[in-house]
């Protein structure tokens, strides 16, 4: 079976940087370790898997800004290419981009994949740089569709919920990157919550974490037609890995305890939210909230 996913253990990670190696750099004569830069902890990679866990096809995503993202290191073992491998590996970072908030993408072609990027709806922009003075590359951008309307509506009408009533959530510029009813992804402006070692401060960690999960609950009522206080109970939160690049917040129905039935009795109605915060492919961060809906009396 062909599976399409992030390298998950040291082997294959190995395996993963060794087929970029091989088809990217040692044509070149390039050392093994060229293939590599310093944003391979906060980048979102994908390999696809034979049904012997051997690697066919790679790619890797990185976000430049909240909403914006660069493709790069796309490469296809030989034997392979032709089968649409590239395709399902470029597709795959279009969705994560799209998930995490991106409504750009960019990528740098070789003139050998410019027809390739072409059909997949790249529009060219400019000649770039040449690459070990021989591979001339070609700037090319993507537009991503934004989400459907009835759920944007939703997902403005809580951000402006936020940003009019907590000032720092504006600062932060947290918007909503991704909504369906199931699945709740926020994002913040990456450059206004550094610390002094340009990783993301660990209190815009706990606040994007906290206002995922109140979002969580907020749309929970609006989609129900309820009415009520949201207050956040109680808190806990890990700090598992620094986050130098975008982050992207995340919950979704299975992450979550609790319903609004209470409400309809005028009860108190209570949700415990688990969010995770992601730094590329790696989570970074573990929260978990206690919300409490307090019944709003007329």
């Amino acid at each position: 079976m062909i599976e399409c996913r992030a390298p998950k253990t040291k082997k294959e990670f190995q395996q993963y940087y060794q087929l970029r190696w091989q088809i990217l750099r040692a044509p070149w004569q390039q050392a093994q370790g060229s293939e590599q830069d310093e944003l391979e902890k906060q980048s979102i990679h994908r390999a696809i898997f034979d049904a012997d866990n051997n690697i066919l096809a790679i790619g890797r995503l990185h976000f430049t800004d909240q909403h914006h993202a660069q493709v790069r290191y796309m490469a296809v073992e030989e034997a392979v290419q032709g089968q649409g491998y590239g395709q399902r590996i470029l597709a795959a970072l279009e969705q994560e981009a799209q998930l995490r908030g991106a409504k750009s993408l960019s990528l740098q072609a070789r003139e050998s994949a410019l027809n390739f990027y072409q059909g997949l709806g790249y529009q060219y922009v400019a000649k770039s740089h040449l690459l070990y003075q021989q591979i001339q590359h070609h700037q090319m951008e993507k537009a991503l569709a934004p989400l459907p309307a009835h759920l944007n509506e939703l997902s403005t009408e809580l951000q402006q919920t936020w940003h009019n009533t907590i000032p720092l959530s504006k600062a932060m510029n947290i918007e909503i990157s991704f909504y369906d009813k199931q699945r709740l992804i926020t994002s913040c402006e990456p450059s206004f919550n550094k610390n002094l070692h340009n990783t993301m401060f660990a209190g815009s960690i706990y606040t994007l974490a906290t206002l995922t999960g109140w979002g969580w609950v907020y749309l929970q009522l609006v989609n129900n037609e309820c009415e009520g206080d949201i207050v956040l109970a109680d808190a806990s939160i890990k700090y598992l890995a620094p986050i130098a690049g975008v982050v992207s917040s995340s919950t979704c129905e299975t992450q979550v305890q609790g319903d609004i039935l209470a409400l309809q009795s005028n009860q108190k109605a209570r949700f415990n939210v688990a969010v995770e915060l992601y730094s590329g492919d790696i989570v970074a961060a573990k929260f978990i909230g206690k919300y409490v809906v307090l019944p709003k009396n007329d």
